[in-house]
């Protein structure tokens, strides 16, 4: 079942949803298998066969919403940093030299610009371990492209609107890639698999080319 907040994204009420789904998940109900904040609602996931499955589900994980939105606010922050090296550089920003000419940017002053602030993981979607990422510079939002690429690298930085994007995987995708880390976004032999999980915040760190192929 999935519970919706808003239409638009608004990163107040998305950070509200983190705090809900954190303060949901400290309950350790039995009956409920997962908890998904998405950019404007939540979804519950539960145990349909779970002797403990209360009856009617609606209303009692309605009732559950409200009751955990009292303690959401002590839930506010994760707590964890993640930093990500980014190389900004000609092999890697695809993308640099048509957004430096529609933004009248240069290529190095988005890339700074994209480094500077703190960001925050709104949610994790699409494809396993796929962060959405609010937080860019106003000034470096620009729409989806016009026709999407059928291949975007693994580890490809990209940005759309206001938001940043780290591809796991080699996918198609419709955002203009500014660099590549070097990072493993998604190993699902690890624990936990995905480097990003919903409020988190993250740093980009820009890195040379050299820096890259060492890290990788």
């Amino acid at each position: 079942m999935y519970a919706e907040f808003g239409e638009t994204l608004d990163l107040e009420t998305n950070q509200s949803l983190q705090a809900l789904a954190a303060a949901l998940r400290a309950r350790k109900l039995p009956w409920l298998r997962d908890i998904v904040p998405a950019l404007c609602g939540i979804a519950l996931h539960v145990d349909p066969y779970h002797p403990e499955l209360p009856d009617p589900i609606l209303p009692h994980c309605e009732a559950l919403l409200v009751e955990c939105f009292k303690s959401a606010g002590r839930f506010e922050d994760s707590g964890r940093t993640v930093e990500v090296p980014v190389c900004y550089a000609a092999e890697f920003g695809l993308d640099l030299p048509e957004l430096a000419q529609k933004l009248s940017l240069s290529q190095a002053e988005i890339a700074k610009r994209h480094a500077r602030p703190v960001h925050r993981v709104l949610m994790v979607g699409f494809s396993p371990g796929q962060p959405y990422i609010g937080g860019l510079d106003p000034k470096l939002s620009v729409p989806r492209r016009a026709t999407p690429r059928t291949r975007m690298p693994a580890g490809s930085v990209a940005i759309a609107n206001l938001q940043t994007a780290v591809y796991p995987y080699e996918t198609p995708g419709g955002w203009s890639i500014i660099g590549r880390t070097p990072l493993r976004v998604f190993d699902p032999v690890r624990e936990p698999p995905s480097l990003f999980a919903p409020g988190d915040k993250v740093r980009f760190v820009p890195i040379s080319l050299s820096e890259f192929e060492r890290l990788r």
